[in-house]
């Protein structure tokens, strides 16, 4: 059901076209091969095995596992409560 003046379905149109676009994005990424000869972070060599393996890299493997410690630990806050908490 669309609203005003779109048509049914545009709004599912929009998010197929958003979809395309992210995807096409994505590839051109990995296909690209940019991947860095040196680390961005700390400027150390990236090997060639890891360049070749993961197009368009850009970290060495510590600075990569540093980032994603970061990332999972930056998460997992538990907005709802408890289901005790809820109750008091």
């Amino acid at each position: 059901m669309a609203g005003g003046w779109a048509r049914d379905g545009a709004v599912q149109d929009q998010i197929d076209a958003s979809v395309e676009d992210a995807v096409a994005r994505a590839r051109s990424r990995l296909t690209s091969g940019d991947s860095a000869e040196f680390c961005e972070e700390c400027d150390a060599p990236i090997p060639e095995a890891r360049r070749e393996a993961i197009p368009g890299v850009k970290l060495c493997i510590n600075c990569q596992s540093k980032a994603e410690e970061k990332k999972a630990a930056s998460g997992g806050v538990n907005r709802r409560g408890s289901k005790d908490s809820q109750l008091r």
